[in-house]
């Protein structure tokens, strides 16, 4: 008997030594191909957290737009002042304008939570109702500080009356965004080809046309020599009466029946003319040049537009130019 042929082990099989090394082969190859797949998993897992870490930074912006709001600045004269964090003073020097723009940095993630979700093929209830929470703090309670901040600023020696009925066009304006984002999720369809527009104001938009306004009226304010003369003056005295009014407008546009367009999947996806080029390079060019008078006055014509045109139409038919308009689409 050859050294091939003998038994292997304590005599229970026998195998050849080229039947041993394809074993081997094949124990080699089934590791090689768990150790594949567990890094696969751990792969898919990662892409999978992503989405919702990136809703958990929209709500982390919008808890910080809610806190730096309502920092108390120290005073020039104040001898603490030199002895705090100086971001902390920075912050609190500036705390709407940073506030206002931790707002659009939680657009950013807004936007980004449902790409990755779609990039990752992972879209799921757990993520859809956590994007609504976040929205509710980030598009709906935040703003509505900010304009209460931003309005007692300059503003808080009025009656009493007058005071709780701004802080109730507040109150009123997180609610509305809250029922929006519920209506938004009972009678929401997955897939951006059912996403072409929305029935009423979107919070994103709501709460851009709300802090775009605020960084317009800090912006006049910076500019205001404080007296009873002076177009930036007059300037700051009519932004700042017109902040309640903004936010109450948005509100109630957020639970309207009017339909606003999605730009980014009717306007930027797919194949579109190279003339539609011309328009986003203008934009961009004056977002380099004035951003905060061009974001006010790009958010506030989104969102006041569609019920202009709805107004415009009324007024034709009451005159008798148009034919009756029909009624609201169904929600989607």
């Amino acid at each position: 008997m050859s050294e091939r042929d003998q038994p292997v082990g304590n005599g229970r099989s026998l195998l050849s030594l080229d039947e041993r090394c394809e074993l081997r082969r094949q124990r080699r190859e089934r590791l090689r191909l768990r150790r594949r797949r567990r890094r696969r998993r751990a792969y898919i897992r990662s892409i999978h957290f992503l989405p919702s870490l990136a809703t958990l930074a929209n709500l982390i912006c919008g808890f910080g737009a809610i806190y730096i709001a309502t920092l108390v600045p120290w005073s020039m004269s104040d001898p603490d002042r030199a002895l705090q964090d100086p971001w902390a003073v920075f912050f609190a020097d500036h705390r709407f304008v940073v506030a206002c723009y931790l707002v659009f940095a939680a657009m950013l993630f807004d936007a980004i939570d449902g790409q990755l979700a779609r990039f990752a093929r992972h879209t799921t209830d757990f993520g859809g109702q956590l994007d609504s929470l976040s929205d509710v703090v980030s598009f709906g309670v935040a703003p509505a500080i900010i304009v209460l901040h931003a309005f007692k600023q300059d503003a808080a020696d009025l009656p009493l009356l007058l005071t709780r009925a701004i802080w109730a066009v507040a109150a009123l304006y997180a609610a509305t965004a809250a029922i929006r984002l519920a209506r938004f999720n009972v009678s929401n369809q997955h897939g951006a080809e059912h996403h072409f527009s929305f029935l009423g104001l979107p919070s994103p938009g709501a709460a851009a046309a709300v802090v775009a306004f605020v960084l317009l009226q800090q912006e006049v304010r910076a500019h205001a020599v404080f007296g009873p003369t002076g177009v930036w003056y007059w300037l700051t005295v009519i932004t700042t009466a017109l902040l309640p009014l903004v936010l109450l407008a948005c509100g109630l546009l957020m639970v309207s029946t009017l339909r606003y367009p999605h730009f980014t999947n009717r306007y930027l996806k797919g194949k579109r003319k190279l003339t539609r080029l011309l328009p986003a390079v203008v934009v961009l060019l004056l977002l380099f040049v004035a951003h905060v008078y061009t974001l006010a006055a790009a958010t506030l014509l989104y969102a006041f537009w569609p019920p202009a045109q709805r107004a415009s139409l009324r007024a034709r038919q009451w005159l008798g130019v148009t034919p009756r308009l029909p009624g609201p689409a169904a929600p989607t």
